[in-house]
């Protein structure tokens, strides 16, 4: 009996991770990507901005050494080897993907591929020519690029997305960037620590829109003590540019102005890659360009999975890959769970950084929900002292009476890293009561999140 066969339209974090499993799943696999393996997170997003950010907190220590008894008043920063050193770690994570893609025989097509048939898909090759690809069953991962504002021409010289971004080898005097959402704001971290004028402009009412109102007040104090402005409740109406910069025109609550500067960043979301699909031709249901899929990631055509940031459940490489793994083993018959948006880490890496999952307390309050919130600062945590970054808190939200865990938020010194702790709390179906009796080592920065946990119960130890 031949192995089930399965055709893979996008090599990023979901296409490749999905056709891995598929293979140890004993599936043959057929991977087709019109660019380059690992996608816009290994190439141009996720990774190379980890490691710029790196070398940002660096620089920022570097500044800082009279607290901590050195002097660095002769350093000179090199924002060009910060970038070459982004791209020698993004291609070595690339040369990655391809070996275990090799280790696990799964057949890579380099191409654009299109559904003809709910199991046909026709590639035209990179090098020439076409191929036809028949299989019983097709994933889409082809994500997502930069959404663009209208009227607006992206120049990857004065006007640029996040794309050109990295691939900018010298550090701008001055940028604005528009959206105050993760991107948006690394990039303004980074920029920043090296020196640059950055002005950050946010069509809501706050900096990270989505996220606890608590938590982005607390990032946007940090911004301001690291120089970086921001406007929020502020409409971008024009960007022009030409020989002495870029100017965008602004209008929000202190009326209209045109705020000038070296580039601009266009950091307003993403829009899906479905346009050359061929969704159409094979009956898959899109809404705005999105495709519609369920809670195993199957769409409208039994045959069809969508992963990633192609369905816009939540754009994020880690969601990505786990939709990738659901489809694959809902396709062979494993039973997983159905998707849980509510248990999907977010992360903002900023300085400080941002984490979180679920729902926040204004969200549970608007589902009706009776909750109990507990709250913890860094600053009077040992480590955090330590480590002279001590602005941000742990939040636990948890309902009321069941006291199950709804969500949380951590704002603070590796809050991505902090943050699995409550997630796995969550899956597991424990409670702030089991967080808090759970011992944890002295001293760390999770013992804010044994605090706040404490907290929700108003019996924190050292709360004064």
């Amino acid at each position: 009996m031949s192995a089930p066969q399965l055709t893979i339209i996008g090599g990023g974090p979901g296409g490749y991770v999905a056709a891995i499993r598929a293979a140890q799943l004993g599936m043959q696999v057929t991977l087709i990507e019109r660019d380059k393996l690992g996608g816009v997170c290994l190439n141009w997003g996720c990774i190379p901005t980890k490691s710029l950010l790196r070398n940002a907190e660096v620089a920022r220590l570097l500044g800082a050494g009279r607290k901590f008894g050195f002097s660095a008043d002769n350093v000179t920063l090199d924002y060009s080897v910060a970038v070459k050193r982004s791209r020698k770690i993004s291609a070595r994570l690339v040369k990655g993907v391809d070996l275990l893609l090799r280790k696990n025989d799964v057949e890579v097509i380099q191409g654009q591929g299109q559904l003809v048939t709910p199991h046909t898909v026709a590639v035209t090759l990179n090098a020439g020519g076409q191929r036809a690809v028949e299989s019983e069953a097709i994933i889409l991962a082809t994500g997502s690029r930069a959404r663009t504002i209208p009227n607006v021409t992206v120049d990857g010289e004065r006007v640029l997305t996040a794309r050109e971004a990295l691939e900018r080898r010298t550090l701008p005097v001055s940028a604005i960037i528009i959206g105050a959402g993760p991107i948006g704001l690394e990039f303004a971290t980074i920029w920043s620590s090296y020196g640059a004028d950055v002005t950050v402009v946010e069509m809501q009412a706050q900096i990270l829109p989505v996220e606890d109102a608590d938590a982005a007040q607390q990032l946007a104090r940090a911004l301001r003590r690291q120089r970086i402005k921001t406007h929020t409740s502020t409409r971008v109406e024009s960007v022009t540019s030409d020989a002495d910069g870029v100017h965008v025109q602004v209008s929000g609550p202190r009326g209209a102005k045109t705020l000038t500067a070296d580039i601009a960043l266009i950091a307003t979301g993403v829009r899906p890659n479905s346009e050359e699909l061929g969704l159409a031709a094979a009956g898959v249901a899109t809404n705005r360009g999105w495709v519609t899929v369920d809670e195993f990631m199957r769409t409208n055509i039994a045959s069809v999975y969508a992963i990633g940031d192609l369905n816009g459940i939540l754009p994020l490489a880690h969601v990505a890959s786990a939709q990738g793994i659901l489809a694959v083993e809902h396709l062979a018959g494993e039973q997983p769970a159905p998707f849980n948006v509510n248990a999907i880490p977010r992360g903002t890496y900023t300085s400080p950084q941002v984490a979180s999952f679920g729902l926040n307390e204004a969200q549970a309050q608007e589902q009706g929900l009776a909750v109990a919130v507990g709250s913890y600062s860094f600053l009077a945590n040992g480590k955090a002292l330590g480590l002279d970054e001590t602005l941000g808190f742990v939040k636990i939200v948890a309902e009321q009476e069941s006291q199950r865990l709804l969500g949380a938020v951590i704002v603070g010194p590796e809050a991505t890293e902090l943050l699995p702790e409550l997630v796995l709390a969550h899956h597991a179906g424990l409670t702030p009561a089991d967080i808090a009796h759970t011992v944890h080592a002295h001293p760390t920065l999770n013992e804010v999140t044994m605090e706040a946990a404490h907290n929700v119960f108003g019996k924190a130890i050292h709360s004064i």
